[in-house]
């Protein structure tokens, strides 16, 4: 199985890994996030349960992911999960 890969500064190789899904149980909908991300990636989802909304992330537009994972960074509950594109 082959990844795309990209070269680094100093030269040395890495593998980009993408936003693939976030865990909607854990997500607290805080938004961090989304504020962080530049690419029009993430959108908020609202969910009706028992007379009370919820609100929690959704990955909307990942082919707009550049990899970066400032997200998951920012993510306070851990709740996305990343990978390599294969080629």
């Amino acid at each position: 199985m082959a990844y795309i890969t990209g070269l680094r500064r100093n030269k040395t190789e890495y593998t980009p890994e993408f936003v693939v899904s976030i865990d909607e149980e854990t997500c607290i909908g805080c938004a961090r996030c989304f504020k962080v991300c530049a690419h029009d990636v993430l959108t908020f989802e609202e969910v009706d349960e028992d007379d009370s909304a919820k609100m929690f992330m959704k990955v909307s537009n990942p082919g707009n992911c550049i990899g970066c994972q400032a997200c998951g960074r920012t993510c306070s509950k851990k709740c996305f999960s990343f990978a390599p594109v294969e080629m």
